[in-house]
């Protein structure tokens, strides 16, 4: 799997970017046709605490699983993430039959 990071308007490190590529690494147990993953990290402008934003792609034969989650963190937000496209994939993986 191909695995793809942008982060808007901010420097990502390189310890979030292995975090990330790893918890994406762990959804091929489950469905080992997955393609690529692209990443989007952003800040979003609140007040609140909870303004990181994850949005995750991950390209599938014959689709696209997206997710979009906010957290306090750029790591609970792709755990929760990565937890949603688990449950998408197992889905998807039943109703084709693989």
């Amino acid at each position: 799997m191909v695995v793809q990071m942008h982060a808007v308007n901010f420097k990502a490190d390189v310890k979030l970017k292995n975090f990330i590529e790893k918890r994406l690494q762990k959804l091929e147990r489950f469905y080992g046709r997955i393609l690529e993953a692209e990443v989007f990290l952003k800040v979003e402008n609140t007040k609140e605490k909870s303004n990181k934003v994850a949005e995750i792609k991950l390209v599938v034969p014959k689709g696209k699983l997206l997710v979009k989650k906010l957290s306090n963190s750029f790591e609970e937000a792709t755990d929760k993430g990565v937890i949603a496209l688990t449950r998408m994939v197992k889905k998807r993986k039943a109703a084709r039959g693989y």
